[in-house]
């Protein structure tokens, strides 16, 4: 098996070729502004080398993820996993030598970073016995090995740049070679780039990028302006693994194209001004409705402990006789009828903001009103509305009794959210938003929600995931099921 590959073709028509081998040991570094064909370069290299050497890709647009078909890459959404599962499946594609592409569209820049620095970190820290040889090749190196502080935190900026430098500074005893291209040699921390014996050098428009290039190619600050005149697609090679001396390399053809592609020019459309006056604005425009301005948040009652000791008082005037002893058949109508009412009742807007003591004694008159008795306290009432509110209204049902087994030893309080997640999870339904587990709690505050789902947390109760694309699951570990990942 040959380990090198044909890279492009010189002024002359000759073939320039990289030698994989060589380059394994030695890095690579490409540059050139957006449309130099940097990243046709980069492609042209992984779809050479595919079949010769494990490929590891970031790539922050989602430009590389066509080669997982033909070439057989498996693709990673980084969005989709949070930081210990990206360190997990690091993990597993060292050891199994598989060829990768971590996409990382779907992420903003600090989430990118992160996701990144997580993923080379566990590259780096494989077990001896797993340090193969891989090509890494991080494209728009500038974001993630940034020269200055820029729109991200300086831990976050740290924790990348120096996941980048372990790359590319030692990570060629453990079987790692960096391949990194960026738009802006300036932009691009000295220490990062300055690991690499490899160059290739394409078009360029600032003095500054244009000096920093002639000096790694050892060309005279006069000669710098060659790089300015460079054609989209050509690049300057010098290098260990390409060529002693500096080459012009056209790079040739490749397999496969970007999934978002750019359109060229083509024809505008035919319609005149007032006819696309007409098409534009034919219909009128939606309007979008006000948001609603949330009411003030209902102030928690001075005398709580007194209301609930009288709330199952009722005026001598509604007391209706007690009905007989009912029967088996008339006992489960009971329970039938109690559950729709409790039911009702959970159904009522804004039911969680009112205080048990009250809602209780709703639930006694709507039962006096059916004449049969309540047949629970307050303390029983209360669990078995927020059961309603979890939308559970037979707590004799097989389905729920290991949901209601967990949640036995939960405060009263915690009840509903915590059935809700819970039957979510069961149900392997999306996880309830904050606006949800609010009104199911019965706030409008934020805070309160995310202090509650730390307590729940803290208790042992629920397991809590935020992948990098912001989707929040939760987990419930008796149960061993999660709920889907949704928005937060």
């Amino acid at each position: 098996m040959s380990a090198s590959i044909v890279i492009g073709a010189d002024r002359s028509g000759a073939s320039v070729r990289i030698d994989v081998e060589e380059l394994l040991a030695t890095r690579l570094l490409v540059q050139g502004n957006s449309g130099s064909g940097k990243s046709h370069l980069l492609r042209r290299l992984l779809e050479e080398s595919a079949s010769i050497v494990q490929q590891v890709v970031i790539d922050p647009e989602g430009d590389f993820v066509t080669l997982a078909e033909p070439f057989g890459h498996v693709v990673v959404d980084g969005a989709a996993y949070d930081g210990p599962e990206i360190a997990k499946l690091a993990a597993r594609i060292r050891k199994h030598r598989a060829s990768v592409i971590l996409a990382l569209d779907g992420l903003e820049l600090e989430a990118q970073m992160r996701c990144a620095a997580v993923f080379l970190n566990t590259l780096f820290d494989a077990p001896r016995d797993e340090w193969y040889p891989a090509l890494v090749v991080v494209d728009e190196a500038q974001m993630f090995a940034p020269a200055a502080a820029g729109d991200v935190t300086d831990e976050v900026r740290r924790l990348s740049l120096s996941a980048m430098t372990n790359l590319m500074c030692r990570g060629r005893k453990r079987g790692l070679a960096g391949v990194i291209a960026t738009q802006r040699l300036a932009k691009l921390a000295k220490n990062v780039a300055a690991e690499a014996s490899n160059f290739l050098m394409g078009r360029t428009f600032l003095d500054i990028d244009m000096a920093r290039a002639a000096d790694l190619l050892g060309m005279e600050r006069r000669e710098a302006e060659k790089i300015r005149d460079l054609e989209r697609g050509h690049f300057l090679g010098l290098g260990p693994a390409i060529a002693r001396r500096p080459v012009s390399v056209r790079i040739a053809d490749v397999q496969t194209r970007a999934r978002n592609v750019v359109q060229g020019l083509m024809p505008l459309p035919n319609a005149a001004g007032a006819e696309m006056e007409s098409i534009l604005l034919s219909e009128p425009l939606a309007m979008e409705a006000p948001p609603r301005t949330p009411e003030p948040e209902a102030p928690a009652p001075e005398s709580g402990e007194l209301l609930e000791q009288i709330a199952g008082f009722v005026p001598a005037s509604e007391q209706v006789e007690p009905p007989a002893a009912p029967s088996l058949f008339e006992a489960e109508e009971t329970a039938a009828s109690i559950a729709s009412i409790l039911a009702e009742m959970a159904a009522e807007p804004d039911c969680t903001f009112q205080p048990a003591s009250q809602l209780y004694q709703d639930f006694t008159v709507r039962c006096r009103m059916l004449r049969i008795l309540p047949g629970m306290d307050l303390g029983v009432f209360r669990r078995r509305f927020a059961m309603a509110v979890a939308g559970i209204h037979d707590d004799k049902a097989a389905q729920w009794q290991d949901l209601l087994r967990i949640g036995k030893d939960v405060p009263d309080d915690l009840l509903a959210p915590f059935l809700t997640l819970a039957r979510a999870a069961m149900e392997g339904a999306p996880c309830p938003d904050d606006e949800r587990l609010a009104e199911i709690y019965g706030t409008r505050s934020s805070g309160r929600i995310r202090r509650l789902l730390e307590h729940l947390e803290k208790g042992n109760l629920i397991v809590v995931r935020t992948d990098y694309g912001g989707r929040r699951s939760v987990g419930i570990p008796a149960l061993g099921m999660t709920t889907a990942p949704v928005e937060a």
